[in-house]
C-alpha cells in the first residue's frame, strides 16, 4: 500500500508544480515549437519514470532497434494503466495516445496530455471517431507518431488472451503509408489493477515488433489487417510468457 500512496503523492506534486512548467513551454513554444515539444515529452517521460521506480516495475525491453526513425503507428496490448507509463516513458519521437474521452474529466492531466498531442476519443457516435482518426492522421503526416490500443479498452480477460481489434484505427497507417510498429507486453496487470488499490513489485516484458507497412502487404492480408497485426502481438505475448 505504501507504492500506492507515494504514487499518490508524486502525481499531485507533479501535476501541481507543473502548472508554471506548462507556462514557461508555453512561452518557448512561441519562439521555438520543437524545442518546448520536446522539452514537454522529456519532461513527462521523467515522470512516468520515477512512477515506475516508485512502483518498483522491472521491465525487459526486446527490439527496440525495430522502430524507424520516422514517424509510425504503435499498436499494442492492454491490460493495465501502466501500459501508457511503460511505453511513453521509451518513446524517442514526439507521440500522440489516442485516450478516451472521459480523460478530458481531469484537469492538469488533460492539459499535459493535449500539450502532448494526445488525442481524445469519443465512441459515442461513429462521426466523432472519425474525427480523431482524421487528426492523427494530420499529426503523422506532420512528422507525429501516434499510439492506440486497437482493443478499445482495457482487457480484463485471462492473460494471454486478447479482445477483438477495432480495424478504423489502422486507418491510420493505411492513409499515411507509415510504418505500424506492434507493442507486445506481458505482466503489466500485475503492477496493479490484479489487485487495487495495491501496487506491487513487478517484472514486465515489452517488446517491439518489426515494422509493417500495409502497402506492402497483399490484398487479402490487408483486408483483414486488424486479425494479421493481432496475431502477431497475441503470438508474442505467448511467447515472452516464459521470461516473466
Amino acid at each position: 500500500m505504501i507504492r500506492f500512496i507515494l504514487v499518490v503523492i508524486f502525481l499531485f506534486l507533479y501535476l501541481l508544480l507543473g502548472i508554471p512548467v506548462l507556462g514557461v513551454y508555453w512561452l518557448i513554444g512561441r519562439i521555438n515549437k520543437e524545442k518546448s515539444d520536446y522539452l514537454a515529452l522529456r519532461t513527462v517521460q521523467w515522470g512516468f519514470r520515477s512512477i515506475l521506480k516508485i512502483s518498483g516495475v522491472d521491465a525487459t525491453v526486446i527490439g527496440e532497434e525495430n522502430i524507424p526513425d520516422e514517424p509510425v503507428l504503435f499498436i499494442g496490448n492492454h491490460r493495465s494503466y501502466f501500459d501508457i507509463l511503460l511505453t511513453y516513458s521509451r518513446c524517442k519521437r514526439l507521440t500522440g495516445y489516442v485516450a478516451k474521452k472521459e480523460m478530458l474529466r481531469y484537469p492538469l492531466l488533460r492539459d499535459w496530455m493535449k500539450r502532448l498531442y494526445c488525442l481524445f476519443l469519443d465512441r459515442s457516435t461513429p462521426r466523432e471517431g472519425l474525427k480523431t482518426i482524421l487528426q492523427a492522421i494530420e499529426y503523422v503526416k506532420n512528422g507525429i507518431s501516434i499510439c492506440i490500443f486497437p482493443e478499445g479498452s482495457r482487457n480484463k480477460g485471462e492473460e494471454l488472451t486478447m479482445l477483438p481489434f477495432k480495424d478504423g484505427s489502422l486507418k491510420i497507417a493505411e492513409k499515411t503509408g507509415c510504418p505500424i510498429i506492434p507493442i507486445s507486453m506481458n505482466n503489466t496487470i500485475d503492477i496493479f489493477e490484479k489487485h487495487l488499490p495495491r501496487i506491487k513489485k513487478t517484472h514486465v516484458v515489452i517488446e517491439y515488433g518489426k515494422p509493417i507497412y500495409p502497402n506492402e502487404l497483399d490484398k487479402e492480408t490487408k483486408k483483414h489487417l486488424g486479425d494479421y497485426c493481432k496475431n502477431i502481438i497475441l503470438e508474442t505475448i505467448r511467447k515472452n510468457q516464459e521470461l516473466v
